[in-house]
């Protein structure tokens, strides 16, 4: 899908995940796929639940890579924060979600993924980056889906 620079695109956290980790699948594709959405002027966004997944997932093992130091970790989510907008979550992103909940049905670990996408609706951001195209598919009348692996 072609991207202009009014087009502001969501990252999930297994593309940032991925192009910051060297050892990591996909990581030249979601390094790249950053760069030129960079490069062509999109706004890249991320939200305070990205910074805390990023967290989670780089402090536990991977099959890619061994729990990361906590020191690495701050001072990268600190260049995220610089490099990127960060979409604060609010109180409308709460009845956003609900709203989705409510509308879409997702429950249990899908209320992360639904977060993302109120989080999403409540910045006005239409477009989402991500590896996990399935996760997001029941809400594709809602954003577009970019997915990392075409």
């Amino acid at each position: 899908m072609a991207q202009t620079a009014a087009d502001p695109v969501f990252v999930d956290t297994n593309v940032l995940v991925y192009a910051n980790v060297v050892t990591a699948p996909f990581h030249a594709m979601a390094f790249q796929t950053l760069q030129d959405l960079a490069a062509a002027g999109v706004p890249l966004w991320i939200s305070r639940q990205v910074l805390r997944e990023y967290l989670a997932t780089l402090t536990r093992p991977q099959s890619f890579v061994t729990p990361q130091p906590i020191a690495i970790l701050a001072a990268q989510v600190g260049q995220f924060q610089a490099q990127m907008n960060v979409a604060e979550d609010n109180a409308t992103v709460t009845a956003n979600l609900l709203v989705l909940l409510n509308s879409i049905g997702a429950g249990g670990k899908q209320v992360h993924d639904a977060n993302i996408i109120a989080t999403m609706q409540a910045h006005g951001i239409t477009k989402l980056l991500t590896h996990n195209v399935l996760d997001f598919a029941r809400f594709a009348s809602i954003v577009d889906v970019i997915p990392l692996v075409p």
